[in-house]
């Protein structure tokens, strides 16, 4: 653990104490041999059970593909982020770096933590360095209420968690995640357990988000800077996730019954959101919601407990983090061009830039599912599993595959195709640092078509 964690702490006096020349190649270099540091993480993961253990952090197989991701995100946040933030006074840069970095420190924290209200500190202190990237570096004036939304909604939604582990604490006498799944179930009869184990899940549902307290997440991707748009949907949705499938096993003979409204609220929001893709006319938007409608099936799969509704979520968690990421990335290079992010207005985009717009066709096609990639493997699975557990998902699950792939090609054809407007007169060339960016993105995701053996989890 400290082999990461410690070079990450060191990463704050490096970005204050670099001479400006040197400052973001210093940073990428160090970030990227962190998140080559953390792959080794993944050579005990295919064994069952604990690795790297000591009293306060640990991996298993469902932590450590979410610690790398998180590792590998930041070198890329960084290349990402090195055009916009160019013009911006040199304090500024080393403020925005150290933000990047205090994300990563909570995220490993959080993501390696055995004790779970070690785990609801740092899900609570990622909020922190999210919020000022928002409202401190976002576009436009809308950035100060997308950041009292993304507060006050994940506020809302984590402080009856608190209340509700504290009783756990009381009931079982231990928070560890090594012991806790040891002890007996609590036997929920009452009114009262079952508002408490609404509270233990609805801090979850609300970062993931569960259609329905789903609205920050469109605002604050929409105002966030690139770097603040790639670490929200790549790895702290993922939070949510993580903390569900920590949380459900505990609460294991009431899980049955409660979680019928929530898994319909889930497959139906995959339907609105995918329909409310349809209709947007702004780019960051649009891929906002369809992480919304993906996150949707992983709440699904998560909800009805099977090993393969697990499996199939942590995989499509993975790969949705990669691909969106992708997307953002490159809606923000056409968005650095064209100052604009409405998709009429930036259109056409292949007859400039015909690399680029083979980028998006991949990560067009890696949001849709296309087989063999991994966002296939964990949609079939959670589909599967769902089918399996009710036969009439499939109608929800099945439009909502439809849907998700009407919007991606609208996507794509809509922002790459056709004439280019007259509007549009002088385009920088892109550059090798997005190329480079956008292959560290997409080939972990064609790589692992190779060895998914290594984001399945539990069911290895």
């Amino acid at each position: 653990m400290l082999k990461v964690l410690i070079p990450t702490l060191m990463l704050v006096p490096t970005a204050w104490m670099t001479p400006h020349k040197w400052l973001w190649p210093t940073t990428l270099m160090h970030s990227l041999l962190i998140a080559l540091a953390s792959f080794l993480w993944l050579l005990s993961a295919a064994e069952t059970g604990w690795s790297s253990l000591n009293f306060y952090m640990a991996t298993d197989s469902l932590s450590t593909p979410l610690l790398v991701l998180t590792c590998w995100l930041l070198p890329l946040m960084i290349l990402a982020s090195q055009n916009h933030t160019a013009s911006e006074p040199l304090n500024r840069q080393r403020m925005y770096l150290t933000l990047l970095t205090s994300l990563q420190v909570f995220l490993i924290l959080a993501f390696g933590a055995t004790e779970i209200i070690m785990f609801y500190v740092m899900f609570e202190a990622t909020l922190i360095p999210t919020l000022i990237l928002i409202t401190r570096w976002g576009n436009q004036t809308e950035r100060l209420n997308a950041g009292i939304y993304f507060l006050f909604y994940t506020l809302a939604g984590s402080l009856p968690l608190l209340v509700a582990l504290l009783l756990l604490q009381n009931s079982t006498g231990t928070l560890s995640l090594l012991t806790i799944q040891y002890s007996d179930p609590v036997e929920l009869s009452s009114y009262a357990h079952k508002l408490w184990w609404a509270g233990c899940l609805l801090a979850f549902l609300v970062k993931m988000p569960l259609y329905g307290v789903h609205l920050w997440l469109p605002k604050a991707h929409v105002e966030a800077p690139i770097a603040g748009s790639m670490i929200l949907a790549a790895v702290l949705l993922k939070l949510g996730g993580y903390g569900m499938m920590r949380m459900v096993v505990m609460l294991e003979p009431l899980t049955k019954e409660l979680s019928y409204p929530f898994i319909v609220f889930a497959l139906w929001g995959v339907i609105m959101t995918g329909s409310i893709c349809l209709r947007q006319t702004d780019l960051k938007s649009l891929i906002a919601y369809s992480s919304v409608s993906h996150m949707g099936l992983v709440v699904g799969g998560i909800l009805i407990q099977t090993p393969w509704g697990f499996s199939g979520a942590l995989i499509l968690m993975i790969a949705h983090g990669l691909a969106s990421s992708a997307l953002f990335c490159l809606a923000n290079t056409s968005y650095e061009r064209t100052h604009s992010r409405t998709m009429l207005l930036a259109r056409g985009l292949q007859m400039v830039l015909p690399l680029m717009a083979a980028w998006w066709f991949i990560a067009s096609l890696a949001n849709l599912a296309l087989p063999p990639l991994p966002n296939l493997m964990g949609e079939l699975m959670i589909i599967t599993s769902l089918f399996n557990w009710s036969w009439w998902t499939i109608i929800l699950t099945g439009a909502g595959t439809l849907i998700t792939a009407s919007y991606s090609l609208y996507m794509f054809l809509l922002s790459q195709r056709g004439p280019l407007p007259a509007h549009i007169i002088a385009l920088d060339p892109s550059h090798t640092r997005e190329h480079l960016l956008m292959a560290l993105h997409l080939l972990p995701l064609i790589l692992l078509i190779l060895k998914p053996e290594l984001i399945w989890g539990w069911a290895s």
